[in-house]
């Protein structure tokens, strides 16, 4: 029997500074597989090899992954500035339009960090370009120094929404999570519910109202250590049921209110 496919979302990389190439996080591929049940599948986002229509008949869902460059700002009506940081344009062309095709088909994602950003953008909502300059609200970076269990260590609590959708995941209103983020939600978009904050407001965890699929995103990184991690489990575990179910032709799996 043939696992379901999961395409994930991969970013615009230079080898040694200047060989061009599509990476995508090992530990992404080993959440798909690992947890979800799926065959992950590194896509090349950049619309002179992809269509979204290819990408959608060829996969059962997509993991929307984090990564260094960040969504234009152009996408959500404002100029870019040093603030913004790096882009990946080529990215930007074929995930905002996929996730808007995806919410309306019902076809399952994830959004990760970066890809949690995509769906609010996709979605018509604003992003703030640095959270640690905002009054009141703590530094979400990656720390600079230390080791890779280090960066990725659990930093803050995420509080949801009583009885919402990610409480009855997770089965607790409280989890605890990493953080490894610059920006972060300034407006939502159309449709897009806030469902878990950081202590410091900063939004955490969305999905789409009245989707008929599977749209939860977060904006930590569930991936790391995603199969012994009791926030992270459940989450790639719901989203292989929702796959699966794509895959097999049944009804798609809402998480929503």
């Amino acid at each position: 029997m043939h696992r379901p496919i999961v395409g994930i979302i991969g970013n615009s990389y230079l080898i040694n500074d200047e060989y061009p190439a599509h990476a995508g996080g090992t530990m992404n591929s080993q959440a798909v597989a690992d947890v979800s049940g799926a065959m992950p599948l590194l896509i090349p986002a950049d619309p002179r090899f992809v269509s979204v229509e290819e990408l959608m008949e060829s996969c059962d869902g997509f993991v929307f992954t984090g990564g260094r460059p960040n969504v234009h700002p152009e996408h959500y009506g404002e100029e870019a500035t040093e603030a913004h940081g790096a882009f990946d344009e080529a990215r930007d062309a074929v995930a905002l339009p996929l996730i808007r095709a995806l919410v309306e088909r019902g076809q399952p994602f994830l959004g990760i960090c970066r890809g949690f950003q995509e769906v609010n953008v996709a979605m018509g909502g604003t992003l703030y370009p640095e959270i640690r300059d905002l009054p009141g609200r703590d530094n979400h970076r990656m720390p600079p120094d230390g080791t890779l269990e280090e960066k990725f260590e659990l930093r803050h609590t995420v509080t949801f929404s009583d009885g919402g959708v990610f409480h009855r995941l997770m089965g607790a209103r409280e989890v605890f999570t990493n953080t490894l983020h610059g920006q972060g939600i300034k407006a939502p978009g159309t449709r897009v519910v806030i469902d878990g904050h950081a202590p410091d407001g900063t939004p955490e965890a969305i999905y789409i109202e009245g989707a008929p699929g599977f749209t939860l995103s977060v904006q930590w990184h569930p991936e790391w250590n995603a199969a012994n991690d009791p926030v992270s489990r459940p989450l790639f575990e719901a989203f292989g049921r929702a796959v699966r179910a794509w895959k097999d032709g049944a009804q798609p799996l809402a998480l929503s209110a």
